[in-house]
């Protein structure tokens, strides 16, 4: 099923080095892992029961899965955790702190696993980071760019900023510029776009809450770079979004370049296709870069 929507995104657009994964779940086997490696499958997603869009048949256990982490081990292959726990009023976890919450299971799978290179996606919290950076050389950290912008005040109450992991506290999101100003070179950008159509995220009711996603892949680029260079690390750029991804994926240097102009744009209020429409991040508000061509 992966290859298959593998071909289906390079018919849409074959200049995209797509990397494709399979789901965490009972159904894998080592047997499987092995086939998916020598396919050119690169890793397996892991997302805890419930703890966001779509993840109903989520893990609850990962001691179950050691057998599969260690044929992942052997094929060099990348375990993407989402690193939340499900809300649980018997241990007081919600979303606020499901995320530093997990990081023992981090902690225990590196332990458990120091060969396997393991990517904890969009971070959240200045535990987060900690535990990262605590870890080896075979962990690495995804960062979006709207947790680079938006805290707890910025959600509360709108559903178009919405996401999870939620944003958590200006300390936290100081934690993340801070690692990426430092230039680790273990934490890189990953988008976490989520084009919900606007009826999905502007309404709720006692039974349905709103869909939890930000909508940040038309305007990406120029959005990180505008945050960027709003708390000092431009000079990062580059390594944040490209270079330190690709050297942890074990990827080679992209042939190809894109080049950002320094000019004042608004993003677009709403983008529409026949009867859905999708609002994104920033809507109706400036950037100070623009994406113009690649080379």
């Amino acid at each position: 099923m992966a290859l298959e929507y593998k071909k289906s995104l390079e018919a849409i657009d074959p200049n995209v080095e797509y990397l494709m994964t399979l789901y965490l779940s009972p159904e894998l086997t080592p047997e499987e892992i092995r086939k998916a490696s020598k396919a050119g499958i690169v890793g397996v997603k892991s997302y805890p029961r419930g703890v966001t869009t779509n993840s109903d048949g989520g893990i609850e256990s990962y001691e179950v899965y050691y057998p599969i982490f260690e044929a992942m081990e052997q094929e060099n292959m990348v375990l993407n955790l989402h690193g939340e726990i499900p809300s649980d009023p018997n241990t007081n976890t919600c979303v606020l702190n499901a995320e530093p919450q997990f990081l023992p299971h981090l902690k225990n799978l590196h332990a458990r696993f120091p060969k396997l290179r393991i990517v904890l996606e969009h971070a959240t919290t200045r535990a987060a980071v900690d535990a990262v950076k605590a870890c080896g050389d075979t962990v690495g950290c995804t960062i979006t760019a709207h947790h680079l912008e938006l805290t707890v005040d910025d959600w509360a109450g709108q559903g178009f900023n919405f996401c999870k992991p939620v944003a958590k506290y200006p300390d936290d999101r100081q934690a993340l510029r801070d690692v990426i100003r430092e230039g680790h070179p273990r934490f890189f950008l990953g988008s976490d776009s989520a084009p919900h159509p606007s009826s999905n995220k502007s309404t709720s009711s006692p039974s349905q809450p709103c869909a939890a996603g930000v909508y940040t892949s038309p305007i990406l680029l120029p959005l990180v770079a505008d945050l960027l260079e709003s708390f000092g690390a431009l000079d990062k750029l580059e390594s944040f979004v490209s270079t330190n991804g690709r050297q942890f994926y074990g990827l080679p240097s992209s042939p190809t370049s894109v080049r950002l102009t320094r000019r004042v744009i608004q993003v677009a209020e709403i983008f529409e296709l026949d009867s859905q429409s999708v609002v994104p991040f920033r809507a109706g508000k400036s950037l100070n870069w623009e994406l113009s061509e690649s080379e």
